[in-house]
């Protein structure tokens, strides 16, 4: 998988103070030979008048910083939407693979790729929070503020978190990624206890919209290997792009993921169409002007997201609940971020609440 995976070099490094002497920065330094900088607060070296003074510079450089919150966090979904119930383990903060629709471009205020490395606090974080309450049961996923595998060639934090949460019956270690760097994981006693989930989409919209991850076809054999290292798989087709000839380009992905994937061994599918801000428009249009996306039939949601009119994203459910059900009725798929109403039109079924939505996902990988 080397061979294709997409790889992230720094030429230069910035190093809080805090964190100079933990075994993470050592691990990062010992691999990079190039400049790097001690600096006492990473908030004042992320300002804005900063980057925008040498914007070029910060493309090319990696932060290693101290999380100052918690690691750990809820999910905090969508007022009036079922959401999952999902925790989001913040392990970094931006993503190398840039594309088109990605949030991040408008969430974090730099360019800059943040790793933190006081790594101690967040174990300690997660035995109070996880080990030290066996009757809750935990989704744990690092794919929210970053792509959990695309810097784990010289992190190796995979194998850190897939070896802590295989000790837990409480708990499952979600890994997403657009990325094919699977090769720490390969190796470990997992015990069942992580998931290894792949971003997917039509060809069509992975070739104009994620033209810097790695090809449809690579995540798959990512994947075929990962399986076959007695992993739970995950797919997540999520954001889901209307387009001329949709029904053919995502009818063909779901295909190729069941000639590849065996149906027992995929913990879910999820769905969600493109959504995204109204003041984040403007920000796709300055960075890819070649993205047609934003021409989309967009309009203001109940979460004041922008939105596909409901038949459209209803017609898109509809299609692609059919198709994987076809391929196995038995392959637990889900929307991300939407009504029960759109829930039932699409699927002819709904969870009652976010509540019964977590309990049917925790179902699918409690031992």
């Amino acid at each position: 998988m080397t061979q294709t995976a997409k790889k992230f070099t720094p030429k230069r490094i910035f190093i809080e103070k805090s964190v100079a002497e933990t075994e993470f920065t050592r691990r990062i330094l010992d691999q990079f030979k190039v400049a790097h900088k001690h600096i006492n607060d990473a908030n004042a070296l992320l300002t804005r008048s900063a980057i925008s003074r040498r914007p070029h510079l910060w493309k090319k450089s990696l932060l290693l910083a101290r999380q100052r919150g918690p690691f750990m966090r809820l999910c905090p979904g969508t007022q009036k939407h079922i959401c999952c119930l999902y925790h989001n383990l913040d392990v970094a903060a931006g993503c190398n693979l840039g594309c088109t629709y990605c949030f991040l471009q408008g969430y974090l205020n730099t360019p800059l790729i943040t790793l933190y490395a006081n790594l101690n606090d967040m174990y300690t974080e997660l035995e109070d929070k996880i080990a030290k309450n066996p009757k809750r049961f935990f989704r744990v996923g690092t794919g929210e503020l970053s792509d959990s595998l695309t810097f784990d060639d010289f992190t190796c934090l995979s194998r850190e978190l897939v070896e802590w949460f295989s000790e837990k019956s409480n708990a499952i270690i979600e890994l997403k990624s657009k990325n094919t760097h699977i090769e720490n994981v390969l190796d470990l006693k997992h015990n069942g206890r992580s998931v290894i989930s792949w971003s997917m989409n039509s060809q069509a919209m992975a070739n104009s919209e994620e033209s810097s991850a790695t090809s449809r076809n690579e995540r798959l054999r990512a994947a075929k290997a990962v399986q076959d290292a007695g992993y739970r798989i995950g797919f997540h087709f999520d954001p889901m792009i209307h387009h001329s000839d949709w029904q053919t380009g995502y009818r063909e992905t779901v295909d190729k993921i069941f000639k590849v994937i065996k149906p027992e061994t995929i913990a879910w599918i999820s769905l969600g169409a493109l959504r995204y801000p109204a003041g984040f428009d403007s920000v796709i249009r300055k960075n890819h002007p070649e993205s047609r996306i934003v021409l989309g039939e967009l309009v203001p949601g109940l979460d004041q997201k922008l939105r596909y009119f409901k038949k459209i994203r209803i017609d898109m459910f509809k299609h692609m609940y059919s198709w994987i059900k076809s391929c196995s009725p038995d392959v637990f798929v889900y929307l991300c971020m939407e009504r029960e109403e759109i829930w039932r039109r699409a699927f002819g079924w709904s969870p009652r609440n976010s509540a019964e939505l977590k309990t049917l996902l925790d179902a699918r990988v409690k031992p």
